[in-house]
């Protein structure tokens, strides 16, 4: 006769076993995974619960790496960047290892430094489509890609585009010491004097990228 699986109850918290560190609902968790070759996994702790024998599951929400998605890492992610994904599991609390922080995309440019366990978010994906939340995003620089918050940027003072260094034959180092700059564009257009509604208009669009391949209008979509 089958065992009779005991009755489970919801609980506020759980202790990460050897360091000491609490997790509840809502909280980011880093899990170890069954090949010890690969990265932890991250997690979301969507409940905590525990059974009359003392063993503890968690129902967590998985966040996806980019090689993890349909479409494979793109030049435009960040070493640090994961996806929400729809994938939701349970799994014991002994396979978490530690708590980590998912940031927005834009609490991540802000960090004045990184850490081990810093990471950012900024799409939810299905992972039985493949498709991306949002599915479009904004582009940048003459190479119109969007933006990788690991790579370099430099910022043109009239049409607030942003440039990587090597699309401008700059180095980094030039680039870090620039006190202003005016990309090609609008500099040609300063010389010429033709700034009118018109390009003003033009040169504030937002360019957006659809996410799963380049097309010929300019435009990155996520499907």
């Amino acid at each position: 006769m089958a065992k009779a699986r005991a009755p489970r109850r919801t609980i506020d918290s759980y202790t990460i076993k050897g360091i000491n560190k609490i997790i509840r609902a809502g909280d980011c968790v880093l899990m170890r995974p069954s090949d010890s070759s690969k990265p932890p996994y991250v997690a979301k702790v969507e409940k905590i619960e525990s059974d009359s024998r003392g063993n503890t599951k968690v129902q967590v929400r998985w966040y996806y790496r980019p090689e993890e998605s349909i479409g494979g890492r793109r030049q435009f992610h960040g070493a640090k960047e994961v996806f929400l994904s729809d994938h939701y599991d349970i799994q014991s609390a002994d396979t978490i290892e530690g708590k980590c922080t998912v940031h927005s995309f834009k609490n991540y440019t802000k960090l004045d430094a990184v850490g081990n366990d810093d990471y950012f978010c900024r799409f939810e994906y299905n992972s039985s489509t493949g498709a991306f939340n949002p599915d479009r995003v904004a582009v940048y620089c003459k190479c119109e890609m969007p933006y990788n918050p690991d790579n370099l940027m430099v910022q043109c003072e009239r049409c607030t585009d942003w440039f990587h260094p090597h699309c401008i034959d700059l180095t980094a180092e030039e680039a870090k010491t620039l006190e202003h700059f005016f990309c090609q564009s609008c500099s040609f257009q300063d010389q010429k004097k033709l700034f009118n509604s018109h390009n003003v208009s033009r040169n504030s669009e937002t360019k957006v990228f659809p996410l799963l391949h380049q097309n010929f209008t300019g435009l990155w979509s996520l499907e």
